[in-house]
């Protein structure tokens, strides 16, 4: 009897454990995963001060950083591995999670998927270490303003200003020269109707902006090195 409840009791446990990760990945993308290992995946478009259409994938960074906070503060927690799927978004909101994120004092490793485009590029680099897959995309361009453009030169020095400090970011947590980022960023020959370089897998390696072209299984090994484990 005492064997049958402590079996019925590991059960409850273990479904009550699988009840609470599935909601954790409902609602912000997130698992824990063994050994110690916890799951971010940056999706959509990044969300600023104001809410998306609910038809919109977004990430919210509202849930991100306290998050991040948590992770920093975990004494479970000692590694954390980065999946970015990303069209971009808020420049704000993105910067501040690529400085949380580059702010933990634990290993931290992305892994571009789909795509990391415009603000999702300093997201990608903020890591300790970077991967990409083969068919993986990242596009670099100018800083880019919705909503009343005032037609005066303060306008045009804000948007350098927010310009440099994504350049300045990404080129002091990558191997890319600021030069040849502002060379990408500004490049008239790639794109029909914009400005802007788009990168494939190993191009991204290539221009020094990704450590290594990888999936999931080397994004892993390479964490599991970091913090020494198996």
């Amino acid at each position: 009897m005492e064997s049958e409840k402590k079996e019925e009791k590991i059960k409850e446990e273990t479904t009550e454990a699988g009840n609470s990760q599935d909601k954790k990945i409902r609602d912000f993308g997130q698992v824990s995963l063994d050994h110690h290992i916890h799951l971010i995946s940056i999706i959509g478009e990044i969300e600023g001060h104001e809410c998306l259409p609910s038809a919109s994938k977004t990430t919210k960074y509202e849930h991100l950083l306290p998050q991040l906070a948590a992770i920093e503060d975990s004494r479970d927690i000692q590694g954390v591995l980065v999946l970015l799927n990303t069209v971009g978004g808020d420049v704000e909101a993105g910067l501040a999670i690529a400085e949380m994120i580059a702010s933990l004092s634990k290993p931290t490793v992305s892994l571009v998927l789909g795509g990391s485009h415009s603000i999702g590029v300093p997201i990608a680099v903020s890591t300790d270490y970077s991967f990409i897959v083969e068919t993986g995309t990242m596009v670099i361009h100018p800083v880019r303003m919705s909503g009343t453009v005032i037609g005066a030169p303060q306008t045009y020095d804000y948007f350098r200003q927010m310009q440099n400090r994504i350049l300045g970011f990404i080129s002091s947590h990558c191997g890319a020269k600021r030069e040849r980022l502002e060379k990408l960023m500004l490049d008239t020959g790639m794109l029909t109707k914009d400005l802007g370089t788009i990168l494939v897998g190993q191009q991204a390696v290539e221009e020094h902006i990704i450590d290594e072209v990888g999936g999931i299984s080397q994004a892993l090994r390479k964490i599991y090195a970091m913090i020494g484990g198996d």
